[in-house]
């Protein structure tokens, strides 16, 4: 139970004379009244669908509604208005003492076509030969991404497929209109989000669409799509706002931030009945080989570990005097717990000629291998003394793991040198892998580790 205590201190003031200085006590300015909240409009001379506004209140920030589903910040901001109608603008202002608000109905007389015939709109809606809107679903192959960045095709939880959601968020359709700017959320019943404060809930839906709108805007070179009245997209949290990060006739890719600014949300969609293509990476046969004394002829990408790569050897002795080796790192806690480092290959590897690998590792003795941390419920529950090298075929992106061949070394003896192979040539038929993974401690425990690894290599 958290416990919220108020302190309250009595600040007592004594008098000094100080070579005839005063401190005066700091005051809070006059809260402002709606009635000072002012502000003229005018529009623009070539095109009145634009208009000007100016802010002719007091304080120190001006926040605009303009009653078209978009907003701004500032003293003078621009209204843009395709659509002929009465539009409600709010002003709310902000001074030392709060802040206040007003508004006023502007009429825009004329739809001017030319403002609704641009491509990001048509991209958005289908444009004006589809007035019934256009409607968009996840797109299966994801990446659903909840608190982190997205890792293309990393093990994370938060870049998992559609086929990984709760069933609630599978069904859902987002339509967006050209005609009126019109929104519908088309949950079918129930979304992912927050219910009563709880998170992760499936959130009852109303059978009928809230009346919404939707709009793209600018804002500090990020354009940003909102949608109005409580409503959202992916997620129930009634904060309908997302920055697009690209917006094309077959894809829309969104992301916001969330959950008190704690993560980072992606969520990629795509028109309701469109199959995205499956764009197969060329087919090589490649030596693969990193010494770390000097670079290899790929890169290491991390997952939650910590790698450094040209780190001092810690024991130059017995099979492995190089200066050179990679440190690796498991830290301790839940949200580590899949670490591991990677190379994306960008080619399928060709396992017919080449298909063991090779490596060094140095385990050591310091690492806690007894201590029974925390973990899922099927994971061995201590650090492993173990190597893992996965392959994988990195268009599953976060299901990669479903298909993926893997060879698990034990070690041994601790505190030296060893070398390990990994024999593949019971999948060396298989023509998908372009993901090598390599994994050192086991998995899905809580437990932290330090280890080194030298000489990685693909052999024939």
């Amino acid at each position: 139970m958290k416990k919220y205590i108020t302190y309250i201190t009595f600040l007592f003031l004594a008098s000094f004379v100080w070579t005839g200085c005063e401190l005066d006590d700091p005051e809070l300015g006059t809260p402002p009244t709606p009635q000072q909240v002012t502000f003229t409009h005018a529009y623009d001379t070539e095109n009145p669908n634009i208009v000007h506004f100016k802010s002719t209140a007091p304080g120190f920030k001006a926040i605009w509604d303009f009653g078209n589903g978009s907003s701004a910040e500032g003293a003078e901001v621009d209204g843009a208005y395709p659509l002929a109608g009465d539009y409600t603008v709010k002003l709310t202002i902000y001074t030392s003492g709060g802040s206040a608000s007003s508004s006023k109905t502007i009429n825009i007389e004329k739809t001017n076509p030319l403002m609704l015939d641009r491509e990001d709109y048509n991209f958005l809606t289908g444009g004006a030969s589809q007035l019934e809107g256009k409607t968009w679903v996840f797109a299966p192959t994801g990446p659903m991404n909840f608190g982190g960045e997205i890792v293309n095709g990393g093990n994370n939880w938060w870049s998992q497929a559609l086929a990984d959601q709760n069933d609630c968020m599978k069904d859902d359709e987002y339509t967006f209109s050209l005609a009126g700017f019109k929104f519908e959320n088309k949950s079918k019943g129930a979304m992912w989000g927050i219910n009563n404060g709880a998170e992760n809930q499936c959130v009852p839906q109303p059978a009928t669409p809230v009346a919404s709108n939707w709009s793209l805007s600018q804002d500090n070179g990020k354009t940003i799509l909102s949608v109005s009245n409580g409503e959202t997209i992916a997620w129930d949290d009634d904060q309908g706002t997302y920055e697009v990060m690209e917006l094309s006739e077959n894809r829309l890719h969104i992301r916001k931030v969330c959950c008190g600014g704690a993560g980072v949300r992606n969520y990629v969609l795509v028109p309701k009945g469109y199959a995205p293509p499956v764009v197969q990476k060329p087919f090589k046969v490649v030596d693969i080989n990193d010494t770390f004394d000097e670079p290899g002829n790929f890169t290491w990408s991390t997952d939650q570990a910590v790698f450094i790569e040209t780190f001092d050897n810690p024991a130059q002795i017995g099979l492995n005097t190089s200066d050179k080796v990679a440190r690796y790192t498991k830290r301790a806690g839940q949200a580590d717990e899949f670490a591991n480092v990677f190379i994306d290959l960008g080619y399928r590897i060709d396992l017919s000629q080449r298909h063991i690998i090779k490596l060094k590792v140095f385990m050591p003795s310091f690492n806690d291998y007894n201590a029974m941390g925390g973990a899922e419920d099927w994971a061995v529950k201590t650090l492993q003394k173990q190597v893992s090298v996965k392959l994988q075929n990195s268009l599953l992106g976060g299901n990669a793991y479903t298909t993926q061949a893997e060879v698990i070394q034990r070690v041994t003896e601790m505190d030296q040198w060893v070398e390990l192979t990994f024999d593949f040539s019971a999948v060396k038929d298989r023509t998908d892998f372009d993901k090598i993974v390599v994994q050192i401690g086991g998995e899905g425990h809580f437990n932290p580790g330090i280890f080194y690894l030298d000489d990685f290599r693909l052999m024939p």
